[in-house]
């Protein structure tokens, strides 16, 4: 029913969200059992593919027409952020001079549902010329590109969640699926670490949460160090003279290594119970013994999870011969967006 105006009712406006909901999760049902049914079908000729990628001393080049190229892009790009040098290849621009980006050594990673794509079928063979090992992702093992290829990863027959069964939904979900898969064995196998996944992000929010200590700490004349001795109103007076004020000063021994650290809380502490005659007190008699520290080469996520655990605001840097060559204050994390 519609109302006066033509205007869909309130029930009719349920009705339609419901139906739009449930075909919605229909896909994703579709595209979950598909995954899900594809972990069963990865064998030898998967351990394949991961031996070819480990043992390529060129680029992986990824290739593949309309969505299965997008998805290849993804699956380029995934491997090359996690250690593997990667390209992605259009395949009708390679028959048209790009076949060039090719090379003796390399591996071209062929990704075709049907394993019929015209232009795919046409690169396959030049590049074997040029002496390039192919694996093919593809959903039928009997098809051209299967029988171009020297290794074959199949996908299996796979039921789109199309409505008319023709646009490529769960194919695509699984060629992903299995890219991943590649790339994330491949990666374990390398024995890629956070470091060096530090090294490939060093843009963005992940790239600054894989920052190193020593990129962000205070050093320098930023670092304030007083020598065991001092008494505190000098070290305040070093701490207000510090550029930045940081809200602790670092102490040392003779030998230069960390003794102590003094920080605003313990300042405020003292102003609340001691005598102000703790001014002219040695500051090692109010300084922290024994503070959290970190090396100049830990993951700024890891300091900033010593800050919230240890609930400290400073950190002192110390090299490995626990003399100071840094200070991280959690301001240091505010500003570059940790």
């Amino acid at each position: 029913m519609r109302d006066e105006n033509g205007k869909m009712t309130v029930s009719e406006i349920a009705g339609s969200a419901q139906e739009r909901l449930r075909r919605a999760r229909q896909v994703i049902e579709i595209e979950a059992r598909t995954i899900a049914n594809l972990s069963d079908r990865l064998d030898e000729s998967f351990v394949r593919a991961v031996d070819l990628v480990l043992a390529c001393r060129g680029n992986v080049v990824v290739t593949g027409m309309g969505k299965a190229g997008l998805i290849g892009q993804k699956i380029s790009a995934t491997l090359a952020s996690t250690g593997t040098p990667s390209l992605f290849l259009h395949p009708a621009e390679a028959l048209h001079g790009d076949l060039g980006r090719i090379r003796a050594g390399d591996l071209v990673v062929a990704i075709s549902n049907s394993g019929e794509t015209h232009e795919i079928n046409l690169l396959v063979p030049v590049a074997r010329k040029i002496a390039a090992q192919v694996v093919a992702i593809t959903g039928r093992g009997e098809s051209t590109l299967a029988g171009l290829a020297d290794c074959v990863v199949n996908l299996g027959e796979v039921d789109e969640a199309c409505p008319m069964g023709l646009a490529p939904t769960a194919s695509t979900s699984a060629m992903l699926a299995v890219g991943d898969a590649l790339a994330m064995v491949v990666l374990a196998e390398r024995g890629f670490d956070r470091e060096d996944y530090a090294l490939y992000h060093p843009a963005g929010s992940l790239g600054r949460r894989l920052m190193r200590v020593g990129e962000v700490m205070r050093k320098g004349r930023e670092m304030p160090i007083v020598a065991a001795g001092t008494v505190v109103r000098d070290v305040l007076r070093v701490m207000s003279d510090t550029p930045g004020r940081p809200g602790a000063a670092l102490v040392i021994g003779s030998d230069e290594r960390l003794v102590g650290i003094f920080t605003d809380g313990d300042l405020r502490r003292l102003l609340k119970t001691a005598d102000p005659s703790f001014l002219d007190d040695p500051i090692e008699d109010h300084a922290g013994r024994n503070p959290k520290f970190v090396d100049a080469t830990v993951l700024v996520e890891e300091a900033q999870r010593l800050l919230k655990e240890h609930r400290v605001d400073q950190l002192p840097v110390l090299d490995d011969d626990r003399r100071p060559i840094g200070l991280l204050d959690v301001q240091d994390l505010l500003d570059v967006r940790i």
